[in-house]
């Protein structure tokens, strides 16, 4: 008799990948999960499909692991791009009219890393033991997102899983599109940015000193310039490895400090306050929570839960707090408009625009224009802000390398006038 083991919700039991024929005669592969590799063997003759070799996979190790494969799996994170690109398939599959543990097994033939084939092959044996498909993705919640849970129990319950799975994949498309563009948008002006500041570094640290020993050997009266600009060099070339250390120490205390309540919302606030980057923090929050909001409400998750939601994904504790009042003041019998707008968080034209909606009744669809609009502005915003970085890194820089030429040159045309 197979060994019976029973795992508690969250616990992952080991995986096996296979390769076997199919009652038809053809050669598969695939990976399932089972208490032992025995159990594994009659789960797929049970499906018809006879292994030839089964062998249990790292990232299925039981808890007797050594370490070092602990690690390695803890390493070994679900990306956002795969959960995307799985949930695209999953909406393909089921809309050609696959049943759901045939579209699951279908998808789990294309993941090629582990950490999602593993969760994957769990979520389609609980929905083959008859769980729910929300219900399997909520025993991995470090995988699927509330909003996927949410979403996906609205469809079940509703039948129109499909659908909610395509939407699903359409809204993670356009965050993951949104993200890119931001990040490659900034990856000039950091890079640019990097590479000037090592220059400036290796400059006054290693090159500057060498230069100006020439005029500290003289024992003459320096200008300004010069004497300043040697200063500075010698704090470079004397301290840089305490400078370096005290950086360090600023950073981890900085890091620590903003963990704390006090110092997350200091952070946070400071974020949406600053001059440049505050607008565009805010408008990338506003298209996130506007979207997902929208999103949930289009399918048929309660607006309470929702709004739950969509508080637990929002990163800024500011704009986290405002939503949770809001929903309280909501779930007391208020309408959303008016708890939002009394935060003090969200723009009027969002709180103009959400009441628009809700007095039309179309509020899903006013949601979605909301966070288009933001979207775009965003984009409009993060391309004007790199046209410009350019530029003001390139005059920055500009301007130093004239001071050290004119702090060097200073001494020299004076000698000259002595030498005349």
């Amino acid at each position: 008799m197979p060994r019976s083991v029973s795992y508690a919700i969250g616990e992952q039991m080991p995986v096996f990948e296979y390769v076997a024929i199919d009652s038809a005669g053809k050669s598969r592969k695939g990976i399932i999960d089972a208490d032992s590799s025995r159990t594994a063997r009659q789960k797929l003759r049970t499906d018809g499909i006879y292994p030839s070799h089964l062998e249990e996979t790292q990232a299925g190790e039981t808890s007797d692991t050594p370490s070092r494969f602990q690690f390695q799996f803890t390493l070994q994170r679900v990306r956002r791009t795969e959960l995307v690109n799985t949930t695209r398939q999953l909406a393909t599959l089921l809309s050609a009219g696959l049943p759901l543990v045939s579209a699951l097994s279908g998808v789990l033939e294309q993941v090629r890393r582990a950490p999602l084939r593993k969760v994957l092959s769990q979520v389609r044996e609980r929905v083959k033991e008859g769980m729910s498909l929300a219900a399997a993705f909520r025993e991995h919640p470090k995988v699927f997102p509330s909003v996927y849970t949410a979403m996906i129990h609205a469809g079940e319950t509703s039948g129109t899983l499909e659908l909610v799975v395509e939407r699903l994949a359409d809204f993670g498309e356009q965050q993951l599109a949104l993200q890119r563009q931001v990040r490659s948008t900034l990856a000039y002006p950091i890079l640019m940015l990097t590479v000037g500041l090592g220059v400036v570094v290796f400059l006054l640290a290693f090159v500057i000193p060498k230069v100006t020993q020439i005029f500290v050997d003289m024992k003459q009266d320096l200008p300004l310039p010069t004497t300043v600009l040697i200063g500075v060099s010698e704090l470079f070339h004397k301290y840089w490895p305490a400078l370096v250390l005290v950086l360090i120490i600023a950073f981890l205390a900085g890091r620590y400090y903003v963990k704390t309540d006090a110092g997350r919302r200091r952070y946070h606030r400071l974020l949406l306050r600053l001059p440049i980057v505050g607008p565009i923090v805010e408008k990338v929050a506003m298209a996130r929570i506007t979207r997902t909001l929208g999103t949930l409400l289009n399918n048929g998750v309660p607006l309470l839960s929702a709004m739950e939601i969509v508080s637990n994904l929002v990163n800024n504790v500011i704009l986290r707090q405002a939503i949770e009042e809001a929903r309280q003041e909501i779930s007391e019998g208020a309408s959303i408009t008016a708890p939002l707008a009394r935060g003090g968080i969200f723009p009027p034209v969002v709180i103009q625009m959400i009441s628009v909606g809700e007095q039309s009744g179309n509020l899903e669809g006013m949601l979605f224009k909301v966070a288009d609009t933001f979207d775009s502005e965003v984009e409009s915003s993060v391309t004007t802000l790199t046209s410009l970085l350019g530029p003001m890194m390139i005059l920055v820089l500009a301007f130093f390398v004239g001071y050290v030429v004119l702090a060097v040159l200073l001494p020299i045309f004076e000698m000259s006038h002595l030498v005349g």
